[in-house]
């Protein structure tokens, strides 16, 4: 035998489960509950009490009342005696009026062997009877414990002796029904992740500061209201409203804290102080969220299999009542019963009294009413799984009632566990909407970020670039540190990896700041910050991966002068290019273009009657369409780069304005058309470096104005005398092609400064190269070169000698008067150097006042 403690512990559910228990399923239990005590008290009573006591019922031997048609005497009739062969009993047959009666000889103990006379009259037996107290039946008690249980079987109908059992499995099967949900395992991990989570979420301090400031937020804009808000003094832009945002511009639009320049901010007193041991568990808190919300809402099992339990019960309840229902009626005290053992007991017919008949039949009553109330708890369960779409939960009302707007809408699975909850407390729901919300995410994180950089932790970052400028570089951070705002002498700041940073009115501090880089970083600002960069910023470089990461307030930076977009702007991917209009950039004058365009974009154009520098680096992508060019005419610096450009583009030459023209890492093989150069009277520096040229033609002496000319990295063999013949030219770099002869005509280049053939076949240094006595940069490294002629002392501003790599065996002694040249920039091998007389290296080991030149 079981307990009933044992029993109830199949509904037995994690205490933490209760969250997920509406109020009909708790009733529910109670009644399951109840129902086991009904069948374990019943079963109980049953098996220590129940019995069934018959009695034979005899035929009578007088009748006690006067038939009608008679004298009122009883009629004798005769008395037979049967003896049965073989038998050691015999039974005889008696017969008053017209019913027989089978005596046992027991009653006979005085009647002979042969036959039996009547001696009493009838009086005497009427006395007899009358003064009887009961009839004997004689039989012995095993044969009457033998026939109480023969029609315990036989009589008793089989609800009144297996009613307990009936209910106790019923009742399990109920209970089993209710919590089936808890336990298959494809649901009981969602539910058991579920309730954690939730729990957590509820408990977290978090929750509570982010509910407190939007307390906070209800009750300040309240007071605003009240006491007359639109007194507060407004933001008044110094800056006319042709360069203001557009309702489209990326202004920060967070739900609660919305800055315009109509509308005062208003400072949130914190609640609750945050530390980072609870900003840490916040933020696992989110990540947990977001990926229990993929998992679940992709289905809905959960949501199937509480509707199938609950069709489960109230198909159970409505098959309990319609059987049990007929069985009230059969439960009765008296019953006939008819064993057939008239052999064995002498009686055919017995009349039995069954002493648990009344206890039943009240405790049915009862389990058939609490079955009933069950029942209509399922069904009302049931018009409440279909009364509303449970597999959609809205946080309509916790968006209305918080800062949090943004929290979506649930489905499947997520929804019905939210629906569950709701009936226990919607609370549970607000506080677990929190940390659905982006915004609540991202004002956790800027916390935290606060707490991890201090401003004198970024004081720390902060460095002096290649221009003296003091820079500070963020990298994949949550979000912009508040403390950054507060270095007021930094000139550049670079923001990268960082997709939430939000730039905050505090900016306006930074009276220095004239850079700024966003390395897929589509930044917000607000509506007074956006001012003060519109009339401070001069360079801005953004990086991005889609040309819509570019921030839409870029476009409106009026007095911007240097913009520098990376990132992809294929026409293929972005139709036309997708770049807004730039038309609104008036004072810009530097645009570098890194990407993949097939074509320049026309918005470019936009720029180009004041754009003085255009660069574009292709990536390999060849760029077919350059018509745009034509309009820049405005233009002194153009590069194009890694264009995969074949020739040079005829657009080029309409450029009258230009300067330098550089084309490097492209395809070009010939440039016969450099002849059309002529026309550009203000060109002075031409690079067509890392190319496939393999001949310089003459036509090149039309560039009178030429300063600069790179060759560097093509296939060239020979120089042409015409190259010798721009007199104005101070910068010729040759390396990495396949010379091997530097013609005399070198000399003619008075004005040559800096000169670089490293990586060629050159073995001889003709004397008249030592002729260009402004040399001030002389590359001859990897040659061929055996000697190093005494001339070498004619060139007075050397600087910078580069000879190693060649085959010389020595140095000559005449470098000590390139008065010059330092150690530092001489480039040899450390044998040659150390071959030197001791005089000359401790010339050349001297420090000198005048600074290495390397370059233009």
């Amino acid at each position: 035998m079981f307990t009933l403690a044992e029993v109830a512990s199949l509904s037995d559910i994690q205490p933490t489960y209760r969250i997920l228990k509406p109020w009909w399923d708790v009733f529910m239990d109670y009644l399951a509950v109840v129902m086991l005590m009904v069948a374990i008290f019943a079963g109980t009573m049953q098996l220590t009490k129940d019995q069934v006591v018959c009695l034979p019922v005899l035929q009578s031997t007088v009748n006690s009342k006067v038939q009608p048609g008679t004298s009122g005497k009883a009629d004798f009739a005769t008395v037979e005696t049967t003896t049965g062969q073989g038998e050691e009993a015999s039974m005889r047959t008696v017969s008053f009026g017209s019913t027989p009666t089978v005596i046992p000889d027991i009653f006979l103990s005085r009647a002979t062997s042969s036959q039996y006379q009547t001696t009493e009259s009838g009086q005497e037996l009427k006395k007899e009877q009358k003064d009887s107290s009961g009839r004997k039946t004689n039989l012995d008690f095993q044969q009457y414990v033998f026939i109480n249980q023969m029609c315990y079987h036989l009589a008793l109908p089989w609800y009144s002796k297996y009613f307990p059992y009936l209910v106790l499995i019923h009742t399990i099967i109920l209970i089993v029904s209710s919590n089936f949900w808890f336990k298959y395992p494809k649901t009981c991990s969602k539910i058991e992740h579920f309730v954690s989570i939730l729990g957590k979420c509820f408990e977290s301090p978090w929750t509570t500061k982010a509910l407190s400031e939007t307390a906070c937020e209800d009750s300040e804009e309240n007071k605003q209201r009240l006491t007359g808000a639109q007194s507060l003094p407004k933001y008044v832009s110094t800056s006319s409203d042709e360069g203001s945002p557009s309702a489209s511009t990326p202004m920060i639009t967070k739900s609660g804290f919305k800055f315009s320049a109509d509308k005062p901010m208003i400072e949130i007193p914190s609640v609750t102080i945050l530390d980072k041991k609870d900003g840490e568990q916040a933020k696992a808190l989110f990540e947990k969220v977001r990926k229990f919300r993929a998992h679940v809402e992709d289905s809905d099992l959960i949501y199937k299999l509480y509707v199938g339990q609950t069709v489960i019960k109230t198909v159970k309840f409505i098959f309990i009542l319609c059987y049990t229902a007929n069985f009230v009626n059969t439960i009765s005290f008296e019953h006939i019963c008819n064993p057939k053992v008239e052999h064995l007991i002498g009686y055919t017919q017995f009349e039995c009294t069954h002493n648990m008949a009344y206890m039943l039949k009240k405790l049915l009553i009862s389990y058939i009413s609490l079955i009933c109330v069950y029942g209509f708890i399922c069904l009302y369960t049931l018009f409440w799984l279909v009364r509303i779409p449970l597999k959609e939960y809205s946080f309509e009302k916790v968006r209305e009632e918080s800062s949090f707007s943004d929290i979506p809408d649930v489905k499947n699975d997520f929804a019905f566990l939210l629906h569950m909850v709701d009936q226990y407390d919607q609370l549970y729901s607000k506080r677990f909407g929190v940390f659905l919300s982006e915004v609540s995410e991202n004002k956790l994180r800027g916390i935290s970020l606060n707490h991890e950089w201090t401003y004198e932790k970024l004081r720390q970052h902060v460095s002096r670039n290649a221009q003296d400028k003091q820079e500070l570089h963020l990298f994949m951070l949550s979000g912009v540190p508040d403390a950054v705002f507060d270095l007021t002498d930094l000139d550049v700041l670079k923001l990268e990896l960082i997709p939430e940073a939000k730039i905050t009115a505090k900016i306006s501090q930074m009276t220095n700041l004239q850079e700024l880089h966003l390395y897929h970083c589509p930044a917000k600002v607000e509506q007074t910050a956006f001012s003060f960069l519109r009339d401070h910023l001069r360079c801005l470089h953004v990086k991005f991966t889609d040309v819509a990461e570019i921030p839409a307030w870029v476009y409106l930076l009026k007095t911007l002068r240097e913009l520098y977009l990376i990132g992809n702007l294929n026409s293929e991917n972005n139709k036309m290019i997708g770049l807004e209009s730039l038309r609104e950039l008036r004072h810009l004058k530097i645009l570098h273009v890194k990407s993949n365009l097939t074509k320049i974009p026309p918005n470019i154009t936009d720029v180009a009657p004041h754009l003085t520098k255009l660069v574009i680096h292709n990536d390999g992508t060849k760029l077919l369409v350059l018509n745009s060019l034509k309009k820049m005419t405005n233009v002194a610096e153009l590069e194009l780069q890694n264009c995969e450009l074949e020739r040079i583009p005829h657009a080029i030459f309409s450029l009258s304005n230009l300067q330098e023209l550089d084309l490097k890492s492209n395809s070009i093989r010939t440039i016969e058309e450099i002849i059309s150069f002529q026309h550009l009277k203000r060109l002075t520096c031409l690079k067509l470096w890392h190319n496939k040229i393999v001949s310089i033609p003459s036509s090149i002496t039309h560039i009178k104005n030429l300063e600069s000319l790179y060759l560097s990295n093509n296939k060239l063999e020979t120089l042409p005398a015409a190259v010798f013949s721009l007199q104005k030219l101070r910068y010729l770099d040759v390396s990495f092609n396949s010379i091997a002869v530097i013609p005399g005509e070198i000399g003619l280049l008075q004005n040559l400064q800096h000169f670089h053939i490293t990586g060629n076949k050159v073995d001889i240094l003709p004397k008249q190269l030592f002729k260009c006595v402004k040399l001030r940069t002389l590359s001859l490294g990897q040659n061929c070169i055996t000697s190093i002629p005494d001339k070498v002392s004619q060139l007075l501003q050397l600087t910078y000698l580069e000879l190693k790599g060649n085959c010389l065996d020595r140095l000559p002694v005449t470098l000590g008067q390139c008065q010059l040249l330092r150690k530092s920039g001489l480039i040899v091998e450390d044998h040659l150097f150390d071959a030197l007389p001791s005089e000359i290296k401790e010339v050349l080991n001297q420090d000198t006042s005048i600074p290495f030149a390397n370059g233009i």
